[in-house]
Parts: structure tokens; C-alpha cells; sequence
């Protein structure tokens, strides 16, 4: 350890065009380029959390399309709530018709708003 330790305390002495020479030796001693390693850590952190698929969806009414009583009817399907409750949020939207529901429901409950004329977002 005491020689790692002078090595560093070499290394921290020394100017930055030095210390840009010595990469330069380092990269055509061993064959590697530090500015590979550089540019692949960024990439591998971005893909970490790309690779979590969401599981639980909101479906949100946007918009009735001109098919306010189609909508109504569908979104009264779909939630139980009453003909005065479902007009209000139809045309209270956007609004959330169903929250925390998996992907296979979320997007047949688009599908069947799409199918009555309105408009929907899963968030």
C-alpha cells in the first residue's frame, strides 16, 4: 500500500499537459483508449433504467371527439358510476377513468374508448 500511496502522491504533482502525455503512454503501452471506457459508462448507466418496464397504468380520458354520448355510456361501462357522475367526468376530461391497472386492461379500456369516439392517454 505505501508504494500505491507514492504513486499517487507522483501522479497529483503532476501538470496537466504531463498528466495528458502520461494517458497518451498508458493508452499505447496497454492498448486501450480512456476515452472508450469514458464514453461506455454513461451508456451502460442510461440503459439501467431504460430497462424497467412500467407495470401499472392510469387511463386518462382526453377528450369525448364529438361522441359525447358514446363516450358517456363506455366510460359509465367501465367505471359503475352513475349517468350524472359519468357526464361530469367526460366532460370534466381529461380525467382519470381507471388508475393502477395493469397493461392488458389499460389498453382494452383504450381500445373501447377509442371504439366509442373518444380520446385516451395511459400514463
Amino acid at each position: 500500500m505505501a508504494d500505491l500511496a507514492k504513486i499517487v502522491e507522483e501522479l497529483s504533482a503532476l501538470t496537466v499537459l504531463e498528466a495528458a502525455d502520461l494517458s497518451k503512454m498508458l493508452e499505447e503501452k496497454w492498448g486501450v483508449s480512456a476515452a472508450a471506457a469514458v464514453a461506455a459508462a454513461p451508456a451502460a448507466a442510461a440503459a439501467g433504467p431504460a430497462a424497467e418496464e412500467q407495470t401499472e397504468f392510469d387511463v386518462i380520458l382526453t377528450g369525448d371527439g364529438g361522441n359525447k354520448i358514446n363516450v358517456i355510456k363506455e366510460v359509465r361501462a367501465i367505471t359503475g358510476l352513475g349517468l350524472g357522475e359519468a357526464k361530469a367526468l367526460v366532460e370534466g376530461a381529461p380525467k382519470a377513468i381507471k388508475e393502477g391497472v395493469n397493461k392488458a386492461e389499460a389498453e382494452e379500456l383504450k381500445a373501447k374508448i377509442l371504439a366509442a369516439g373518444g380520446t385516451v392517454e395511459l400514463k
